[in-house]
């Protein structure tokens, strides 16, 4: 969303984030390399950019050949300090993502939270005895030097065409894409052309060190409840309603619109703790609905849905998966970073 009439204070923010990228080129202020390699996916702009199932690919690729680790900040948990994602956790101690993650893979890779990324990543990468350490969403956090950046932007809302905050939604300007290796164009159409993958590189314009990868959302083709599941062919003959907490359902709601008409949305902000009387509105909302009906959401929400006792039984959610272009060769990039670390 562009707010032309604040471009005053984005010139203030400018000048703000300037000098601390400035103060961190020139070594002023403190930044800690660590012997142990360290992805880190990030993006310009607040709001989703898909990080998340970045992330998520990333860690389950390399636990294929590393021991592997994932720090994120623990977004909108009710805790401070470092903790490690088990079977005892849940979304109020590590946050929505963590609590993601650990749902679908279990103790596949090490999932950790800390909002001092530093000694969380030190503690992470000692205790674990990690190979690699993928951070989720640090490209502004400068402290810590990741020794690989890939900076994700989505294909409906690039960040070249973006401005900065409050005026736009940037968080730097964008000249911070100069510090990734990788720049993932994220959420782009099914049937992608080489015309449009040519004009985003060309508006990117990356330097020679730098690659464009180009990346879609994979939906499952089933969706998940509490020990149960529901092929999405099956999805037109329920009246559903939908419940979203993330920062842009409207991909979640095109790829539904393939398989039902009768869907009714309830709409949260991104990270949205439900509370008891959001409850009591999405129950009365499905009560209105007709007599075969389904209540669905967001994996990511769906950690938070399925703590309510009356939810968990008619609660189902929709796993989704990073669909790469040309993904050997991405695989291969990031598998010679690790090697070479």
């Amino acid at each position: 969303m562009k707010r032309w009439y604040l471009y005053p204070f984005s010139l203030g923010y400018h000048l703000v984030t300037g000098i601390r990228n400035t103060m961190y080129d020139l070594g002023i202020f403190k930044t800690t390399k660590f012997k142990t390699p360290i992805i880190n996916v990030g993006n310009l702009s607040v709001g989703g950019s898909g990080k998340s199932p970045m992330v998520m690919y990333l860690a389950q690729y390399l636990s294929k050949h590393y021991r592997t680790g994932v720090l994120s900040r623990g977004y909108g948990r009710l805790t401070k300090g470092y903790e490690v994602t088990n079977y005892d956790s849940n979304y109020k101690i590590v946050g929505d993502e963590a609590m993601q993650l650990f749902e679908r893979f279990k103790n596949r890779f090490v999932i950790a939270v800390s909002e001092e990324r530093v000694p969380g990543a030190k503690k992470v990468i000692e205790d674990m005895d990690l190979d690699v350490l993928v951070l989720d969403d640090a490209l502004q956090h400068r402290a810590i030097k990741a020794g690989f950046n890939i900076l994700m932007t989505d294909f409906n809302d690039p960040y070249f065409k973006d401005h900065l905050l409050p005026a736009g939604d940037l968080r730097e300007s964008r000249n911070g894409s100069k510090r990734a290796d990788i720049i993932m164009v994220s959420k782009c159409p099914d049937e992608l052309t080489e015309e449009t993958k040519r004009y985003y590189i060309s508006r990117i314009r990356p330097s020679h060190n730098q690659k464009v990868f180009f990346s879609s959302i994979g939906y499952d083709e089933n969706v998940y409840g509490k020990d149960k599941m529901l092929p999405d062919n099956n999805l037109n003959y329920y009246d559903i309603l939908l419940i979203t907490g993330i920062a842009n359902p409207k991909p979640l709601l095109e790829h539904l619109a393939k398989f039902s008409q009768r869907v009714k949305h309830i709409k949260f902000r991104d990270h949205h703790n439900f509370t008891d009387d959001d409850i009591k509105k999405i129950t009365a909302e499905y009560k209105k609905l007709g007599e075969y009906k389904l209540i669905l959401t967001t994996e990511k929400d769906y950690v938070r849905l399925k703590t309510f006792d009356y939810l968990r039984e008619i609660v189902y959610y929709w796993p989704i998966n990073v669909i790469i272009d040309k993904k050997e060769e991405f695989n291969e990039i990031i598998l010679d970073y690790v090697r070479k670390n």
